[in-house]
């Protein structure tokens, strides 16, 4: 049966993230990027990689997994490419900071590429990418993790759910914006059906035996996107990421190493200067003109309208912005025990 809802406010909510994170010791202008990016998630509807983080976050800050105040230093600086340390930063900072990069590098050199190393949870990469796309560049984020999505043939975890977005500029169209984990679904929606007391897609997840589960409290294992696809994939994502900045995640883990059941992720941030390559003006219009051509293909029977990638999340940001957040109540009661524990007040919903 589906749990109740409250609606919050953008504004109200993005207040109440900051103020979690700064009660919890985060600096202020980290609080303020980290809650940015959680919000924006719940406002295009991936409520899977907002707020709903947030208790997570907090926990690995007081174990000592993130470090609110990293000491985030580049150990590597090459013309179009850098290799950046971030000292188990919150992944929001960690991706911030290597977005600067890219794109410094990029001006320069046309294309730019950071390594992240030692971060935690980027959350939603896309936000990065999407930033890179208004300074009219093209945007590539990739993120990996230690291993909690199972590997095909598999009946336990053996790699991650390593996302992807892309992002490119549009004339008059908004971005073209693709974000999509390596899993059929990532673990925040299923923490998300957990909160919403709903039950999952067939196809989902796993339970503990490696037996196929639609029931949020039993799975724990999501499935690999396309069975070899997502799953290869998502290995070749630590291959790109972890074994390139000397920090692999997936081997150590299956290997039992002390250290590698800790929350841990890598990651890269690709930058590339259209207008290095060719008229910016004329890239973004032959942009609209693509996405234009998609939508005016043939509809499927069922199908009402054709989307091109982003268009969903774009529009229902307005609506969200215009009418407010959707909280499930188990996402809700979570936020008010460390609202609690924090002294900070529950935001006013509807």
């Amino acid at each position: 049966m589906a749990s109740r809802q409250r609606t919050v406010k953008e504004r109200e909510l993005r207040t109440f993230a900051q103020q979690l994170f700064v009660a919890a010791g985060v600096p202020e202008e980290h609080a303020v990027l980290i809650a940015n990016v959680l919000v924006w998630s719940n406002l295009r509807g991936v409520d899977s990689h907002g707020v709903l983080r947030i208790p997570g976050y907090l926990a690995r800050l007081e174990s000592g997994l993130t470090n609110a105040t990293p000491k985030i230093r580049v150990t590597s600086d090459l013309p179009a490419a850098a290799v950046l340390h971030t000292d188990a930063a919150f992944g929001q900072v960690a991706l911030a900071r290597a977005s600067e990069i890219a794109i410094q590098k990029a001006d320069a050199a046309g294309i730019g590429l950071c390594l992240v190393r030692h971060a935690t949870h980027m959350g939603a990469i896309g936000y990065f990418t999407l930033e890179i796309a208004a300074e009219g560049m093209a945007g590539i984020a990739i993120n990996t993790s230690r291993p909690n999505m199972a590997y095909p043939g598999a009946r336990t975890a053996g790699i991650a759910t390593s996302p992807i977005a892309i992002a490119v500029p549009g004339a008059t169209h908004a971005p073209l914006m693709l974000d999509m984990a390596t899993a059929t679904q990532s673990m925040g929606k299923i923490q998300l059906a957990r909160d919403a007391g709903k039950t999952l897609g067939e196809g989902w997840a796993i339970d503990a035996e490696g037996n196929p589960t639609t029931d949020p409290q039993k799975a724990v294992i999501p499935t690999p996107l396309g069975a070899h696809k997502g799953g290869g994939l998502s290995l070749m994502f630590e291959c790109l990421t972890s074994l390139m900045v000397g920090n692999p995640l997936i081997a150590p883990f299956l290997e039992d190493a002390p250290s590698a059941k800790n929350h841990m992720q890598n990651g890269l941030v690709i930058a590339i200067d259209i207008a290095k390559f060719g008229d910016l003006g004329t890239y973004a219009k032959e942009v609209d003109r693509l996405a234009c051509s998609i939508r005016s293909l043939p509809r499927a029977k069922e199908t009402k309208e054709i989307l091109v990638p982003g268009e969903r999340g774009d529009r229902l940001l307005e609506k969200r912005r215009t009418f407010g957040i959707p909280i499930p109540d188990g996402t809700w009661k979570r936020l008010k025990d460390v609202a609690t524990n924090l002294s900070v007040d529950m935001p006013s919903f509807e």
